[in-house]
């Protein structure tokens, strides 16, 4: 009797560490598979909660669609209009319009889009005479970059 408990207790003592090496094993491999996961997921590009139809650069806006749509103004002009019309849209979102003159930016307007088959919107800017190159870059609720539209007061 005192041989078998003796003879268990030893088993005991070699079979433990390998039982949890195992299990820190296992547990490890769990770790790198769900960060492989997480790592493929990420490298997936995102679907789209809209698709951009039309984006342009306007002189005005009526009735909700853009009027005089080029992309060289007179100094002259006082405000431009950047019109957005997004279709197949599956959920509430926001967007940005974020204006730039050379390299900085004069205004961001965050506006909203609501779910369905089609919304348009837009955003103005008065320019005060500044001459020169002009962009607008349409922006997610992410701040990913969606389309880039660039525009010249001479």
């Amino acid at each position: 009797m005192v041989r078998r408990t003796v003879l268990l207790i030893l088993v005991s003592f070699i079979l433990m560490p390998l039982a949890h090496s195992f299990a820190q094993e296992a547990s490890q491999q769990e770790v790198t598979q769900q960060e492989a996961t997480q790592q493929e997921a990420a490298q997936q590009p995102a679907v789209p909660l809209f698709i951009v139809e039309r984006f342009v650069i306007a002189g005005s806006i009526e009735n909700l669609e853009p009027v005089g749509i080029v992309d060289a103004f007179s100094s002259a002009t006082e405000r431009v209009f950047c019109f957005l019309e997004a279709r197949d849209i599956s959920a509430d979102t926001s967007v940005s319009f974020v204006w730039s003159h050379g390299d900085k930016v004069m205004a961001r307007v965050d506006l909203p889009i609501k779910a369905g088959k089609r919304w348009r919107t837009y955003s103005s800017k008065k320019l005060g005479g500044q001459k020169g190159e002009w962009k607008v870059e349409l922006q997610d609720s992410a701040g990913m970059v969606l389309k880039t539209l660039t525009f010249t007061v001479e």
